[in-house]
């Protein structure tokens, strides 16, 4: 009997038929799992805060593992201001604005990291894998920061959950998660739902979330810290090792 395929829609270059039966669905952290911004990402949230807010950002609230929205509110709160007077499309729009002033710098002080790439590529060749994001980062942040190191082709950007959307990370795998069912009109649950991201938070999202978790230690957080994942690697280098925890 032929297996019923369906159409995976999002940028052009993304369009191919995959299985049915064999759908994946991989929810991809972006900071410090796929990229390193080298830095630049702090200034920009500062300039995007000050921007909005007028005031100058002394200091930041914890960033690890936290949507955009969270992160927003505690800084606003170490600097005495009420983060409901402020508008955070506004800030998410700066903070676009600025990633985009900041392009060539990104590119030479950041940098994709190592096996980001090839990893990308390799799944996006594998039948009934789909490939989106799951990101603390606004939504068209998400999509700048990856397109500034070419790493955003392979992904279908349609199907992600993002900072703007929610404030807590497993309700970003829960919708990420339903928008693939309505899409491909089956099932994903963790038996074939993974994320992939570098802490704890990931972790935590996925766990909570409903999918399986490959955690790497490219952040902040060493290989103890992340042990409660499904599987934890250095990082992705090794791409068959990677493809096989995804798709074996």
């Amino acid at each position: 009997m032929r297996a019923d395929h369906a159409t995976l829609a999002g940028p052009p270059d993304t369009h191919r038929r995959v299985t049915m039966a064999r759908h994946r669905l991989v929810l991809w952290d972006i900071d410090h799992t796929l990229i390193d911004t080298g830095g630049v990402g702090r200034q920009v949230f500062a300039d995007a805060f000050r921007h909005v807010t007028g005031v100058s950002m002394r200091e930041q609230a914890s960033v690890h593992g936290r949507t955009e929205q969270v992160i927003f509110a505690d800084t606003a709160r170490l600097h005495d201001l009420d983060p409901d007077a402020f508008d955070f499309g506004d800030f998410a729009t700066a903070l676009a604005d600025g990633y985009r002033a900041r392009a060539a710098e990104m590119r030479e002080r950041g940098h994709a990291l190592p096996g980001a790439a090839s990893i990308l590529a390799a799944l996006h060749k594998e039948d009934g894998v789909v490939q989106t994001v799951v990101s603390g980062n606004p939504r068209s942040v998400s999509r700048i920061k990856l397109e500034m190191f070419g790493l955003d082709e392979r992904i279908d950007f349609s199907l992600g959950a993002y900072g703007d959307d929610h404030t807590e990370r497993p309700e970003l795998v829960r919708a990420a998660r339903r928008l693939a069912e309505v899409r491909y009109g089956t099932a994903f649950d963790e038996a074939n739902t993974l994320i992939i991201g570098d802490t704890p938070a990931d972790i935590d999202a996925g766990l909570q979330g409903g999918a399986r978790v490959i955690a790497v230690a490219t952040g902040a957080s060493d290989r103890g810290a992340l042990s409660h994942a499904d599987h934890v690697l250095d990082d992705l280098s090794d791409t068959a090792a990677v493809v096989e925890l995804v798709c074996g």
